[in-house]
């Protein structure tokens, strides 16, 4: 049990450093132009929905049925808001940033800590259930669809003017609940395993609130710019689906 337990906690461990691998592009680019800048918030909110939609809700429901999934999508899209209420009433600071800036980088790193927690979860249960090589499966497909997570996490930093190696910093701080979350779902994968529909679907609808409220209405700074973020934010969901579907599975 301790071999396998440890096996569980090093593959979460591994998960988590793939998220950094997603910013390590940007150590190698200086300067955002704004126009650009817009377009990483674009990209960004599409790899998030697409996460959402692939990594979330259609595992969620094929494990536990809607209800679980929607249940959790309103309670996660619901804390968001409290969350969101809360930090405008509030003087923040993320990395020297403004107020607005300091409180979208903040709902970033909120979110993606959140979606963390199932994906811990799902490593947890994976090799706690005793099916041969479930465990270490899910862990290479967390891992692969992490770079792509740690891109969406470094995009819209970078793009507020955060340094690259901060970029990666965050990243990596996003994924820790994966280690978190891995070690009790393993030791108790029985009690774990009816909360990860409901898990699911709280971080999907974390997610999907942060792109609609922030990261859409951010790329655009006027009507002229509705076609531009449009595409970004397709390709940024299509990347992640092409990833999904022909890497991982």
């Amino acid at each position: 049990m301790d071999a396998s337990l440890w096996e569980a906690t090093l593959a979460a461990a591994v998960t988590v450093l793939a998220n950094g691998l997603g910013g390590v592009p940007f150590l190698f680019v200086r300067k955002f132009p704004e126009k650009i800048a817009r377009f990483g918030w674009a990209i960004s909110g599409g790899l998030m929905l697409s996460a959402s939609v692939f990594n979330l809700i259609i595992p969620g429901i094929d494990d536990g049925g809607i209800m679980p999934v929607a249940a959790g999508i309103f309670l996660g899209a619901a804390m968001m808001v409290g969350t969101s209420h809360w930090l405008s009433h509030r003087e923040i600071t993320v990395a020297g940033l403004s107020q607005d800036g300091a409180r979208r980088v903040a709902m970033v790193l909120i979110t993606l800590f959140i979606h963390s927690f199932p994906e811990g979860l799902a490593i947890g249960v994976a090799y706690g259930s005793g099916y041969g090589t479930l465990g270490l499966v899910m862990a290479v497909a967390i891992a692969i669809h992490n770079i792509p997570e740690g891109l969406a996490v470094s995009l819209p930093l970078r793009a507020e003017g955060v340094g690259p190696w901060k970029c990666i910093l965050w990243a990596l701080v996003s994924g820790v609940p994966q280690v978190i979350a891995a070690i009790p779902a393993f030791m108790a994968v029985r009690a774990f395993r009816p909360m990860l529909p409901y898990a699911f679907g709280f971080a999907a609808g974390a997610m999907i609130f942060l792109v609609f409220s922030e990261m859409i209405p951010e790329s655009r700074d006027s009507e002229r710019q509705r076609l531009s973020s449009g595409v970004a934010g397709m390709a940024g969901f299509l990347a992640m689906m092409v990833i999904q579907q022909v890497l991982v599975f």
